[in-house]
């Protein structure tokens, strides 16, 4: 278990630097992006139409 721990650990601080190489427009880029999705998904509604065998 401590072993899987470290490993997440290790990981979780890899992206946190790789987030920090990132410029500010890239940043930028990916929140609107994120933003974006969220927006749609909040709108979105899923229908079911019943299944008609012929």
């Amino acid at each position: 278990m401590e072993k899987a721990k470290q490993s997440f650990d290790k990981a979780e601080l890899e992206l946190l630097k790789e987030g920090l190489k990132r410029s500010y427009k890239e940043r930028f880029e990916m929140a609107t992006r994120l933003y974006k999705i969220h927006q749609a998904a909040g709108k979105a509604s899923i229908t079911h139409k019943p299944f008609i065998s012929k």
